[in-house]
């Protein structure tokens, strides 16, 4: 957090709404020197609440944001992904040939990202990017991200050891209505750009031929503990009024 622009921030704001620091303090509940202090950039030297307090009276908002490592912090508190990923590497352990690398990072020409996971099947050299989603918020970002992939996919695998004579790609989207509506929404797009259907995706993967281009829905799970805390807010009832 930039502590002296906060300071500044509401300062600045404070004068606008032509308030002295004593108003500030006596709206916020605080003493006037914690008032000060935020306002001389001496922000970290407060509690978070004396901090929301200032600020919620000033009508000034805060976003306190956990990041971690880019987009990998998502990845990781998002149970639904982590339940996707585990059903699509059964699916590849069942049907055997394919070596899986999850959650592979990658930096080529400027472009950085990660894959969700990176299937190598050995017999016939053939690199299958698979893209994850839980949920599909916007199609024309899903089909250029999964397409810009495939783009660096030949470097990133190399860079393994494995060079591919074929490039493939699979979009595994979370089973549930609203992502069939959205998919369904956007249908042309998605149809030109994964021509590939469920039934040839199956074989597909028992035999390699060609470059696919795969969309299919993947139903999953909640881990056990997650089922857990699930199925306890899910025994939650109001209480029933009674006859007075």
């Amino acid at each position: 957090m930039n502590f002296q622009r906060l300071g500044v921030v509401c300062r600045a704001v404070r004068l606008r709404k032509r308030w002295r620091q004593d108003d500030v303090a006596a709206a916020a509940g605080v003493s006037r020197a914690a008032v000060s202090r935020i306002e001389r950039g001496l922000a970290a030297e407060m509690t978070l609440a004396t901090l929301d307090k200032v600020t919620s009276a000033l009508e000034i908002r805060i976003d306190l944001v956990p990041r971690w490592r880019g987009g990998e912090l998502d990845r990781l508190v998002n149970w639904r992904h982590a339940a996707m990923h585990e059903r699509v590497a059964e699916l590849l352990e069942r049907i055997g040939g394919w070596e899986l690398a999850p959650e592979v990072s990658f930096a080529v020409y400027g472009e950085r990202g990660v894959i969700d996971i990176l299937a190598w099947h050995v017999a016939t050299r053939t690199l299958l990017i698979i893209e994850l989603k839980t949920e599909i918020v916007d199609p024309q970002e899903v089909v250029g991200t999964l397409d810009r992939k495939r783009r660096l996919a030949a470097r990133i695998a190399r860079e393994r050891g494995w060079d591919p004579a074929t490039i493939a790609t699979w979009l595994a989207v979370g089973e549930g209505m609203t992502n069939r509506r959205r998919v369904e929404a956007s249908a042309n797009l998605f149809r030109t750009a994964f021509p590939t259907d469920r039934r040839a995706t199956r074989g597909w993967l028992r035999h390699p031929a060609g470059a696919v281009r795969a969309l299919t829905f993947v139903t999953y799970s909640a881990p056990a503990g997650q089922r857990a805390q699930l199925g306890a807010v899910q025994r939650v009832r109001p209480a029933r009024r009674t006859a007075a």
